[in-house]
């Protein structure tokens, strides 16, 4: 791997003088793509941003989410995911590759973002605990403050990087207001009007899930102009979100969380803010290295959304298939059992912390059924 720091002329003030900073710098030819996918992303990303945050925050319930905060367990392990396996991943990615230094840098302040929102929604169609996904969102954006800049300090000391890598600090409280406020509402409306606000959360999702997929493919339209032809960033791109998603999963499991917290933690730690990324790219360095640059986050956020949809369409075959199965239970069971056991497994399915407290759903025989696998049909003697 080459000496890290030898490509890159050191960043200069925040002046207009610099060049890296400069708006009237000449771009390559090329770079007008990434210049117009930068208003795009701006724009819609702001917009979709709030829209989101706010039908999330639908879902929220005040006493769950103070139950995060006030034991902030699953927070801890989140945070664990998102600025130590991730950095990490990133740095071992960059030199397992031999990337070169611009590519391995881009590698790392991707490596070193928060989480992004396309985790929430995400997150809403596998069943998993939308308190604990906004508030993660929430708390890497904040800690991103200060762990951005120590993660990126510790990684890059070793290469002698010559290059000044400026934090985007306005962008990341564009996105805490984006996040907080609309979250707030939300919450308010759950509390106020409880049946709309079920509505609003399921138009939200799939919203939601339709500008994310039309951002993508506008970014990746756009930017066609800064691909290259370099299969090993591309490789890189498709390998990290992939163990992100693994490693999240597996700390989540090794720390006893419940499987709803399993598949959140899993979907928050693979989806990074591609916009941070972006940001920051522009901050610190040249139009020339940008051309070299911009591919990786586009393939990132591509892959990210190809893997959050496989997992997502897996969990929902696997669902569908569990429901069906216990339907065509054996004709003569009584109602009530297979009523009170359908909801059972559906609580295991779709990972609830709680269950209704009915009679028929607190009866030792059809919690049993509830837990055994989804094979079984339930014997109705």
């Amino acid at each position: 791997m080459p000496p890290y720091g030898d490509e890159m002329r050191p960043n200069c003030s925040s002046s207009s003088a610099c060049p890296a900073n400069s708006s009237e710098e000449e771009l390559p030819v090329g770079l007008e793509a990434p210049r117009n996918l930068e208003l795009v992303f701006t724009v819609v990303s702001a917009v979709m941003m709030g829209l989101l945050m706010f039908s999330f925050g639908c879902s929220v319930e005040i006493r769950k989410f103070w139950a995060h905060i006030r034991r902030p367990w699953g927070i801890a392990v989140g945070l664990l995911c998102q600025f130590g396996l991730m950095p990490l991943t990133a740095y071992l990615l960059a030199i397992s590759f031999s990337l070169k230094t611009i590519q391995a840098v881009a590698v790392l302040i991707m490596g070193c973002c928060p989480g992004g929102t396309i985790s929430n929604v995400f997150t809403f169609w596998v069943d998993g605990d939308m308190d604990l996904s906004i508030s993660m969102t929430t708390c890497s954006t904040v800690a991103a403050l200060g762990m951005m800049p120590l993660c990126l300090y510790l990684y890059t000391w070793s290469w002698n990087l010559t290059q000044n890598l400026t934090i985007p600090y306005q962008n990341i409280g564009i996105t805490l207001v984006c996040l907080t406020i609309p979250v707030a509402f939300g919450v308010y409306v759950n509390y106020r009007w409880p049946k709309q606000s079920k509505v609003i959360l399921k138009i939200g999702a799939i919203v939601g899930g339709f500008l994310l997929l039309v951002v993508t493919v506008a970014g990746v339209v756009l930017a066609k102009g800064s691909w290259n032809s370099d299969p090993t960033i591309l490789i890189v791109s498709f390998i990290f979100p992939l163990v992100g998603h693994v490693a999240g999963f597996l700390l989540a499991f090794l720390t006893q969380q419940s499987w709803q917290r399993c598949r959140t933690i899993s979907l928050e730690t693979g989806a990074q803010n591609i916009q941070m990324c972006i940001a920051m790219l522009q901050l610190s360095f040249t139009g020339e290295h940008l051309l070299q640059m911009f591919n990786f986050p586009l393939a990132y956020g591509f892959f990210q959304l190809l893997d959050g949809l496989l997992i997502v369409a897996a969990y929902q075959v696997y669902k569908r298939r569990a429901r069906n199965k216990l339907r065509m239970g054996r004709p003569g069971c009584a109602g009530v059992r297979h009523d009170g056991t359908l909801r059972g497994v559906n609580a295991v399915l779709e990972g609830t912390e709680e269950t209704s407290a009915t009679p028929d759903s607190l009866e030792p025989e059809g919690l049993r059924a509830a837990l055994k696998p989804v094979g079984h049909i339930p014997s109705c003697e």
